[in-house]
């Protein structure tokens, strides 16, 4: 499949959504899930970001910027990791309670604001790795 197919695609299924809440960090998978669903849905579209004594200044900062460029409503929730229990531990299992936490704070935001769905963006070739963080989004 092409990559303009492939963009079709994801725009198609974007639209069938009434709203939608992107799990934002500022990277480049969530930004461009976020860019795409900005343009698609408009005012129906919301990021939200966590962040915790772990999150880099730099990085909430240049999500804050891309969200103003897009134009899209973009929640900061505070999240702090370090308090998850066994995060610190530094487990092989830490990606996963990292974005099980996430999750948990998306659905729930998405929650009190009437938002249909919770997204994350994530590349292909991530499905075939071992990617804790992937078995928390299920």
């Amino acid at each position: 499949m092409s990559i303009d197919a492939k963009l079709a695609r994801l725009r198609e299924s974007l639209a069938a959504l009434p709203s939608a809440l992107i799990a934002f960090s500022g990277g480049v998978d969530s930004g461009f899930l976020l860019r795409v669903a900005a343009e698609v849905l408009g005012t129906r579209c919301t990021a939200l970001t966590t962040v915790s004594p772990t999150t880099p200044a730099a990085d909430l900062a240049d999500a804050r910027r891309l969200a103003a460029e897009l134009g899209v409503t973009h929640v900061v929730v505070e999240a702090d990791e370090l308090a998850i229990p066994g995060y610190a531990a530094n487990t092989p299992q830490r990606c996963y309670l990292c974005k099980d936490h996430l999750y948990a704070v998306c659905r729930a935001e998405a929650a009190r604001r009437g938002i249909a769905a919770v997204l994350d963006g994530v590349n292909v070739d991530d499905l075939g790795d071992h990617r804790p963080g992937l078995r928390a989004a299920a």
